[in-house]
């Protein structure tokens, strides 16, 4: 059984591995002129089948709705998102991607692929397929709540 000091290392290599993957990210996502939580915002609209509402992409994103309204400006302001009524209740906005923002998309996973074979080159294909299960079983697992 692991020690709590050695339970304790791991968190803080997982804490400072995350921190180097965001920091590539960064870079990477930089010449795209977009920010992460933008890329976010993107990548969580184009998971829908059709144009989401915001309070839907606020309850998603775990965010307060006012949080999506900013993101959703700077996006709009840049031409990769719209505002569009909802066709069965005018009081209700959705978000749909522009052309632009498939665009981008498509630009955002080519750097988030950049960033993460940086931060992979060290290991081997085993290597990669060992810690995709690892990481897998970690992200998986919901552990019990405790009061």
């Amino acid at each position: 059984m692991n020690s709590p000091d050695a339970d304790g290392l791991l968190a803080e290599q997982l804490l400072r591995l995350t921190r180097r993957l965001q920091r590539s990210q960064k870079q990477y996502l930089e010449p795209v002129g977009i920010t992460p939580a933008q890329s976010r915002l993107l990548r969580t609209v184009a998971h829908y089948d059709g144009p989401p509402r915001m309070a839907d992409l606020a309850e998603r994103l775990e965010v307060v709705p006012r949080a999506v309204t900013s993101l959703v400006d700077g996006l709009e302001a840049a031409g990769r998102v719209r505002r569009v009524a909802d066709p069965t209740n005018r009081r209700v906005v959705r978000i749909e991607l522009t052309d632009s923002g498939r665009a981008t998309l498509r630009a955002l996973r080519s750097a988030r692929r950049a960033a993460a074979e940086d931060i992979l080159a060290p290991l081997t294909v085993d290597q990669r397929e060992v810690l995709e299960g690892l990481l897998s079983a970690l992200v998986d697992h919901v552990p019990e709540r405790r009061c």
